[in-house]
């Protein structure tokens, strides 16, 4: 390391290597101690944390600074009560380490007149002089800028109190009142318990919680096992186990929610167990399952094959629906014939079969009696 350095010719402080090279003080309680050092005598009746202000040292570094200095015998304060009650601290700085002792002789050499005092009592203000008292005479106080009214205690009021009703005579001759009955006494150390007690309303019993909340809660009061910075009070859980029910309830197990609750820590750490838990159960939770539609029904049953009972030259089947004993083509035939029958015309329509139209037309001659 090379080296350039040249002594400054006027503004500069003497500073010991001892206090230079010391480990044990840090760079604030040094830089202190050389500027207060350096200081006119003007400055000494200024208190240490006034002059450490003007380094910009306050809070925790003076404190540190302050504490270092006076370990090692830098720093020696003194605090006592004077004459008017007021406690004052005195304090001695030194740029060599000094013991108790000798920094009291020190003291007294610097002050000796004020050995077994401190220099706040010797300069204490003198006491309040007499003071002539205040013109004029005491006043009421005012509330909200009115003045009280007042009071009429002995004038007559437009409503005068209204006179006492008068107690009922005695009844001469009282019909005794019958004895209560004596209940069963109380066991020793025995206490009723609030629904006992006379007056106390019966409260309806709460219903027990549902399955899914009881899970839900253990799930919770179960994750301080895995992290411990997630610990909840039963209130806690029983409060988030609603939320965490909903998840329960849409198809997940205790395994995935307690999974989903401990994935991803957060890389700062979870500050409050309570604002974590609810944040995750209300922003991840799962999306509801849609519903699911119900089943179609069943077809019927498939019925056997059965002969048409109609008046057909050729016996065919086929599968009923019902009851009905004849099929399609035939009950169309009837309805048909009825109405050839009825309107005496032998029109078809054009949709019609040949076997319809030969039944219906077979069908139509037996209801007008003629031979087929």
């Amino acid at each position: 390391m090379l080296r350039h350095v040249i002594a400054p010719s006027s503004g500069w402080t003497k500073a010991s290597h001892a206090v230079v090279r010391d480990r044990r003080m840090n760079s604030d309680a040094k830089i202190l101690l050389l500027y207060v050092q350096g200081l006119p005598e003007s400055a000494t009746g200024r208190p240490l944390g006034e002059l450490a202000r003007k380094l910009e040292m306050k809070g925790r570094a003076y404190q540190q600074a302050k504490k270092q200095l006076i370990e090692h015998g830098y720093v020696h304060e003194w605090r006592g009560q004077g004459d008017g009650g007021r406690w004052v601290t005195e304090q001695l700085f030194t740029n060599t380490p000094l013991t108790r002792d000798e920094a009291r002789a020190v003291r007294a050499r610097l002050s000796p007149e004020g050995a077994g005092s401190t220099r706040a009592e010797r300069l204490s203000a003198p006491p309040p002089s007499a003071q002539s008292p205040t013109v004029g005479e005491p006043t009421p106080p005012s509330a909200g800028g009115y003045v009280p009214e007042e009071e009429h205690v002995d004038k007559n009021t437009p409503h005068p109190p209204s006179e006492a009703e008068p107690e009922p005579e005695p009844d001469p001759d009282p019909e005794p009142e019958p004895d209560p009955k004596p209940g069963p006494e109380p066991e020793a150390g025995h206490r009723p318990t609030p629904a006992q007690e006379p007056g106390a309303e019966a409260r309806p019993p709460q219903p027990p919680p549902s399955p899914q909340l009881t899970r839900a809660e253990r799930v919770l009061l179960s994750l301080r096992h895995t992290r411990r910075e997630l610990l909840l009070g039963v209130g806690e859980a029983r409060a988030l186990a609603v939320e965490a029910a909903k998840w329960l309830e849409r198809g997940l197990t205790e395994s995935e929610l307690r999974h989903a609750l401990l994935a991803e820590p957060p890389k700062g750490g979870v500050r409050s167990a309570v604002g974590f838990l609810r944040h995750r159960l209300t922003h991840k939770c799962p999306v509801a399952p849609a519903p699911v539609a119900p089943p179609e029904p069943p077809p019927p049953p498939v019925r056997a094959l059965i002969t048409c009972t109609s008046e057909a030259e050729e016996d065919h089947v086929f599968r009923p629906l019902g009851d009905e004993t004849e099929c399609a083509d035939c009950r169309r035939a009837t309805a048909y014939a009825n109405w050839m029958v009825d309107t005496d015309t032998y029109d078809f329509p054009p949709d019609m079969t040949w076997r319809q139209r030969f039944v219906a037309v077979a069908k139509a001659d037996a209801l007008r009696g003629e031979p087929a």
